[in-house]
């Protein structure tokens, strides 16, 4: 651990000298183990590897505070909705560690500003805010253990966030919800993507959503994905009162 810790205090330069300063803040307590928390703010760019060659960067910690964050959410919600099935508990914690809420969060807290990378964080995308957060999480847990990282996750997120009656109307996907009706419903539908050859710089592509071989709705976006959730979110409120009424 030493020579991991003497890696990374190096590789930090001195203009960081607040940073746990900061983290403090964020924290609300004293941390342990401060190689933990450097880790967990240090971008793959960065390439330090440990003795044994092993890469140190966020990327491990983001897989146990994703773990610990549905846990905790897990727990919460069994308490609190002693009437849910498992499938509504499912639904319902996809909502609270969706992938939107937790950049949500990570920005809240302004992460960003303690991560060490090669690359400008100008050019880092929306991910990097979420990804940042599950590696604090982690971080937390292995350091302090799940008593303080359950703590932090509910003066971070359940207290201010968590709210059963604005979760149960919440839609994380609407391409997902348009499915399940038609499927229930008994009705064809087909997303016909293509990529859109205009002036943009960066590369689009364009949908038309056909519901029983009617278009109901077209969207444009930078991903196949993107553009099929926009073109099901438009639909969504073309069919709101039938949808509503079966799902």
């Amino acid at each position: 651990m030493g020579f991991i810790r003497n890696i990374l205090k190096s590789s930090r330069s001195q203009e960081d000298g607040n940073f746990f300063l900061q983290l403090r803040k964020i924290l609300g307590f004293k941390p342990k183990s401060k190689s933990l928390y450097i880790k967990a703010f240090t971008h793959r760019s960065m390439n330090i590897k440990d003795e044994k060659g092993n890469p140190i960067n966020y990327e491990r910690l983001e897989f146990v505070g994703d773990a610990m964050i549905s846990a905790v959410i897990a727990a919460y919600l069994y308490g609190q909705v002693p009437h849910g099935n498992e499938g509504y508990l499912t639904k319902m914690r996809s909502k609270v560690v969706s992938r939107e809420h937790l950049n949500e969060l990570g920005k809240e807290l302004g992460l960003i500003e303690l991560v060490q990378s090669r690359i400008p964080k100008s050019n880092f995308g929306n991910n990097i805010h979420g990804n940042l957060f599950e590696a604090l999480v982690g971080a937390i847990y292995l350091d302090m253990g799940y008593k303080t990282c359950e703590k932090f996750l509910y003066q971070r997120v359940i207290n201010p966030h968590v709210d059963i009656e604005t979760l149960e109307g919440k839609v994380i996907s609407y391409k997902s919800l348009l499915i399940e009706w038609c499927q229930k419903e008994k009705n064809t539908f087909d997303y016909l993507v293509y990529e859109d050859t205009g002036n943009d710089e960066l590369k689009h592509f364009s949908v038309k959503l056909s519901i029983n071989d009617k278009v109901v709705s077209k969207a444009r976006a930078t991903s196949k994905k993107k553009a099929e959730e926009k073109a099901s979110k438009r639909a969504f409120f073309a069919f709101q009162k039938q949808i509503t009424k079966v799902i």
